[in-house]
């Protein structure tokens, strides 16, 4: 049971309805690399076995 499109695009309007377009970009790059700390943190944890 995946998203269509028109959930997608909902989901979309919501987020900039909530964040601001001006905001969107500092929020998705807060995002981006929340993202990344995760994957060297899962790397790390896989060295170590």
């Amino acid at each position: 049971m995946g998203m269509s499109f028109g959930h997608l695009l909902m989901l979309g309007v919501i987020v900039l309805v909530i964040f601001g377009a001006g905001k969107l970009p500092q929020v998705m790059g807060d995002l981006a690399k929340g993202l990344r700390a995760f994957k060297d943190g899962m790397k790390d944890g896989d060295d170590k076995k």
